[in-house]
């Protein structure tokens, strides 16, 4: 996957911008102020996403290309290698779960006033 097609995905989700919180170099995507995706546009091999913690063990014994997110809670994020042997529509699932998880833990006022972040499996 290239840094272009990740970018689009991610804000082809509802309700999803991007900024950079820390420099100029570090891309974030957010839903309703919350990071749920990172990347280094210095360094773009490894994007760094939110992930159920028990699951992202099971990735990460799974497969070589995801591995405990370098500069973060490794128990809640996982770093994804978008170059290596993954495909596509695997990230693009690992993208929705890291939404996913970000979504249900805001505020239900937020839920309700933008049910359309719901929808997203």
């Amino acid at each position: 996957m290239d840094i272009e097609t990740l970018r689009d995905y991610c804000l082809s989700l509802p309700h999803v911008t991007e900024y950079f919180p820390f420099d100029h170099d570090v891309l974030a995507f957010r839903v309703s102020d919350k990071i749920f995706a990172m990347i280094d546009l210095s360094s773009p091999e490894w994007f760094v996403i939110k992930c159920d913690p028990l699951k992202a063990i099971d990735l990460r014994e799974q497969f070589p290309d995801i591995e405990p997110a370098f500069h973060m809670n490794k128990k809640h994020w996982n770093q994804i290698n978008i170059f290596g042997s993954l495909s596509n529509d695997f990230i693009q699932t690992q993208i929705r779960h890291s939404f996913s998880l970000v979504v249900s833990k805001l505020p239900k006022s937020t839920k309700l006033s933008n049910p359309e972040i719901l929808l997203i499996h």
